[in-house]
């Protein structure tokens, strides 16, 4: 039986890791900031709701994931 792999060691950037913290600062920031700007907003309906939490969650995931991306392959 083979051994267990219990460690990762990537050469260049680990693409794994970028995923994983852009999913969950995508969270933690963003939830907030589009329960912070709906208040500003409105917005009658579901539909409306939905697409504006699309629009602003798009943003943030996108800009976290530029962030995150320059971060690993600056300290690589």
């Amino acid at each position: 039986m083979p051994n267990p792999v219990e460690r990762h060691d990537p050469e260049g950037i680990d693409y794994g890791w970028i995923m994983q913290v852009t999913f969950v600062v995508t969270i933690v920031v963003g939830a907030p900031l589009v329960a912070v700007l709906s208040t500003g907003t409105t917005l009658p309906t579901w539909n409306a709701r939905v697409e504006f939490a699309i629009r602003v969650g798009a943003v943030v995931w996108v800009l976290v994931a530029l962030s995150t991306y320059l971060y690993a392959r600056r300290r690589v």
